[in-house]
């Protein structure tokens, strides 16, 4: 093939388009990047900057008997850039991997820029480019691309809610009353990785009516038609409507966690996350939220050491578009109806930070190979990224959502194993084997 056919041009520079670029790059094609920011903003993101994280900063457990933990394992094996970055970046948070937003953004795009192969263009890509193409534009993909995609695949593109949790200065938390801790005393820092905030059982009723009451912001006509939310992403506010004790058996829950001031468990704990590398940031655990920001700072004060906490940002809620992958792509990532085009990301119904990185790599590595006349490839179904894109390519095209990584999507394991967290143990061992006896034939 003639060097001047081993072109890629991918949209989109988040994780998934930053982690197909430089798949491709490393396997000798010419990569041209484009993302529009910051000629063009999205209503999530705040800057310039490759590879920004908008909803939270972790990306899950690292335990590999933990979804998120096997799939970022599986992705350091087979030398994704972004969880490598991610490694360098991390930050104390207990058994997952939480980064320094900036600190990782920056150096995916310093890595990028500085590649002899990657040439980034900073605009709008509004149709559908020729020749080989990723289109990783994202959960937000433009009006005028999302048109193109949409005549391109004769249907109308699915689409979801996703929310955005609240920050505050960790300065202005009240530590009288919130302690450091992590669940079961699990995590990297003496005095433990969360901040928490308890909650006697009638400060939390008080905090939930006020939520469940708490004015939202009103959705737009093309959104009120048909709005459903991502069950694994609820707004806290839906959570809350769900039920009286929904918070406190979900992101409330206490378990693992004494009050130092009365030594017993609390009813409910908040918790808070560190955001930021300089540790003057922190955000509300599950809060991702639709509430008008005045309703936010309002409510949230209701949460025992909080009551004067600085918001440096309040949650926010967006359409997310993404499409019907069961009727639309290979497990390739390869779109059905061109063959020289991929999907990648949350665009092709891959949902959580670690998932949008395994799909940037596995179309940077096809569309690299595609062009080098090489056959495309799947990883295994016993391992996490292959059952992820087994799944979202083959599940119910009629009830199709995004899917993150579980271990419910792998085989069942030839014999029984009593135990929950063994039978994960065993099959994060069957993935890694799997794994490597791949790779051995990947080359």
């Amino acid at each position: 093939m003639k060097d001047g056919t081993r072109r890629l041009t991918i949209v989109g520079g988040g994780l998934a388009g930053s982690e197909a670029a430089w798949q491709a790059a490393e396997r000798g094609i010419e990569v041209q990047l484009y993302e529009m920011r910051p000629a063009r903003m999205t209503p999530a993101h705040t800057g310039p900057l490759l590879g920004e994280l908008v909803c939270s900063n972790s990306l899950g457990s690292d335990q590999i008997a933990r979804p998120s933990g096997l799939l970022k394992e599986e992705l350091r094996r087979l030398g994704s850039l972004l969880i490598a970055i991610a490694d360098r970046h991390r930050l104390p948070a207990g058994s997952a991997l939480a980064v320094d937003r900036e600190g990782f953004a920056a150096e995916i795009t310093a890595t990028l820029e500085a590649h002899p192969r990657i040439t980034i263009i900073r605009e709008e890509v509004t149709a559908l480019p020729e020749g080989a193409t990723i289109i990783a534009s994202g959960p937000l993909t433009s009006p005028a691309l999302s048109r193109a995609i949409a005549a391109l695949t004769g249907s109308e593109a699915l689409y979801f809610y996703d929310a955005i949790a609240p920050i505050v200065e960790v300065d202005s938390i009240d530590f009288s009353i919130a302690f450091r801790a992590s669940r079961y005393g699990r995590g990297e820092q003496e005095e433990g990785d969360y901040i928490n905030c308890p909650m006697t059982e009638a400060e939390y009723r008080r905090f939930v009516e006020a939520l469940r009451s708490a004015e939202r912001i009103p959705l737009r006509d093309f959104e009120r038609d048909d709005p459903h939310f991502f069950e694994a992403c609820l707004p806290v506010e839906v959570l809350a409507a769900r039920g009286e004790e929904a918070l406190a058996f979900g992101p409330l829950r206490p378990v693992g966690l004494r009050d130092p001031r009365t030594g017993k468990r609390p009813f409910a704990v908040v918790q808070l996350r560190q955001d930021n590398a300089a540790g003057t940031l922190y955000n509300l655990v599950g809060f991702q939220t639709n509430l008008r920001y005045g309703e936010q700072d309002r409510v949230f004060r209701l949460i025992p050491g909080l009551e004067h906490a600085r918001f440096v940002r309040y949650g926010s809620m967006h359409r997310n578009t993404y499409l019907n992958a069961p009727r639309l792509l290979h497990p390739t990532l390869r779109f059905q109806g061109r063959g020289d085009l991929f999907f990648a990301g949350q665009i092709a119904g891959l949902e959580g930070y670690a998932g949008n990185i395994a799909g940037g790599w596995l179309a940077g590595v096809n569309a690299a190979r595609l062009l080098q006349g090489r056959d495309l490839v799947v990883p295994p179904p016993e391992t996490m990224i292959g059952a992820l894109m087994h799944y979202i390519t083959r599940a119910s095209a009629d009830h199709f959502q995004p899917m993150k990584a579980n271990f419910g999507l792998l085989p069942p394991l030839p014999r029984r194993v009593r135990g929950r967290r063994q039978r994960r143990e065993a099959m994060a061992r069957r993935a890694l084997e799997a794994l490597e006896r791949w790779r051995l034939d990947l080359d």
